[in-house]
């Protein structure tokens, strides 16, 4: 059984995905990732590269999201535990498979959440990482206008699997997210331009 590398998987997402929010996305999933396993104690290699391909056919495939992921993963050869963490994500969105670990299950409750982070930061005078704060997030959160699309029932759904409040999930998505935030542009150097 072959173990995907960090650099088998990131050259996979960006074989199959061009956009550059995608993969800052699919970066952004990844640092919660990896965040999330070192709190737990638990294997930040395998987090992380299930956060950094849980995108991976949604570039080129939107409307077959996760099926095609499911295919490709296959085809290369990665082992049904990744796959079916990966697909997970996706419960009951595009995919019927429910999120069982607690690897799939943070994946579930963070996705969204960094969505919500990244456009969060994209409005603040900083545009850093860096200066943003729970309570700054939470008021995001309460307007249901902001940031639409992120899918604030998925996240509240994902800490009740995991047995957390949406705060918790919130700090860890901000401290992941600081980890690379140069990477996300979300560093405070886009502060000053539109």
């Amino acid at each position: 059984m072959h173990i995907p590398t960090r650099e088998e998987a990131y050259a996979l997402l960006t074989e199959y995905n061009d956009q550059d929010g995608l993969i800052k996305h699919a970066l952004a999933v990844e640092a919660v990732m990896r965040y999330g396993a070192r709190k737990r104690g638990l294997d930040e290699e395998t987090w992380g590269i299930v956060g950094l391909v849980h995108d991976l056919d949604y570039g080129r495939f939107p409307d077959q999201h996760c099926t095609m992921t499911a295919r490709i993963l296959r085809e290369r050869g990665w082992p049904e535990e990744l796959v079916h963490a990966v697909v997970s994500h996706g419960w009951g969105l595009c995919s019927d498979v429910e999120p069982s670990t607690e690897m799939e299950k943070v994946l579930f409750a963070i996705d969204e959440l960094c969505g919500l982070v990244t456009a969060a930061v994209l409005v603040r005078p900083s545009k850093s990482l860096h200066d943003l704060e729970v309570k700054s997030l939470r008021k995001k959160w309460k307007d249901r206008s902001f940031a639409a699309g992120a899918n604030r029932d998925v996240i509240e759904k994902g800490a009740a699997m995991l047995g957390a409040n949406v705060d918790d999930l919130m700090a860890d998505a901000i401290a992941g997210m600081r980890e690379v935030a140069g990477a996300l542009g979300l560093d405070g150097s886009l502060a000053g331009t539109a």
